[in-house]
């Protein structure tokens, strides 16, 4: 198992649609097992594969919740449906996201409450499970990097302006950049306090 480098927005592999897997072999066990490690270290909650580089439709998450699934996991090739997303504006204090290839940026966006999600696991395995609340938040935000789409592409106008001005203030949006978890400084700010002052965020 190895810790991965983390590529960051302005990579193409993160704007284009993953592939679906087709062979369920060491090579898969190895990516996930990568993942979760790299998930760890960069103090995530959720990683997909595009974010380190391989563009195949799996994803890994490390979080509690309230309906019965394990805290670390992993799905294969999921399709995630949803319940109705609310349309008026995210609350800033209790809606705000924060993304590993985004990073040390966050900002407010308005998701869906329930998420629904089928997949399978490395062996091959069929998965289903209901999740809500920020467990589901973090469905969507992971299952939207196997689809070429960050958070940040759906922030409303006014949040989409902050996003653009930061992602050009910290010389990204061009292939090339990247940052690895355990080597370089945690972009937010783990590594300078004890208290998870991130604890309203998902950073994904």
């Amino acid at each position: 198992m190895s810790v991965r480098p983390i590529v960051i927005t302005g990579e193409p592999v993160l704007h284009r649609a993953a592939a679906l897997v087709t062979d369920f072999d060491d090579d898969l066990r190895t990516l996930v097992e990568d993942m979760y490690e790299t998930n760890v270290a960069a103090n995530g909650v959720g990683l997909a594969a595009p974010q380190v580089g391989v563009a195949l439709r799996v994803f890994i998450w490390k979080m509690g919740n309230e309906d019965g699934v394990p805290e670390q996991g992993h799905v294969i090739n999921p399709t995630v449906t949803t319940s109705k997303i609310p349309q008026e504006r995210p609350n800033p204090d209790e809606e705000t996201e924060g993304c590993l290839s985004v990073p040390g940026e966050a900002f407010p966006l308005k998701r869906a409450d329930r998420a629904h999600v089928i997949g399978f696991d490395v062996d091959g395995n069929r998965i289903e499970f209901d999740a809500t609340g920020w467990f589901a938040r973090c469905m969507q935000h992971e299952y939207d990097h196997l689809n070429g789409t960050l958070y940040v592409d759906r922030l409303d106008d006014r949040q989409s302006k902050k996003a653009r001005k930061a992602v050009k203030r910290n010389g990204w949006g061009k292939p090339g950049n990247s940052w690895h978890p355990g080597v370089d400084r945690d972009p937010f700010g783990h590594d300078e306090d004890d208290n998870d002052e991130h604890a309203d965020e998902l950073i994904g």
